[in-house]
């Protein structure tokens, strides 16, 4: 059952909807059912970033030299 990222052809609004097979999507500000499912992007976490981290910085809420480990 994705989330699905949505615009409402009448009144632009952008809203998400958890989408069953048989589900009709509207749009939850005027109702319309002229609606187009936009490209998702999606988020990556635990991954850190080499480049943005030097070998002797700390992480700013813990002992640790890197980050990714703290979130």
């Amino acid at each position: 059952m994705p989330i699905y990222e949505y615009k409402c052809s009448k009144c632009a609004a952008e809203f998400e909807k958890l989408v069953f097979s048989s589900t009709k999507v509207q749009c939850p500000n005027c109702g319309s059912a002229e609606v187009r499912k936009k490209l998702s992007t999606f988020g990556m976490s635990g991954l850190a970033n080499p480049a943005a981290e030097s070998s002797s910085s700390k992480c700013s809420s813990c002992s640790k030299s890197s980050c990714a480990s703290c979130h």
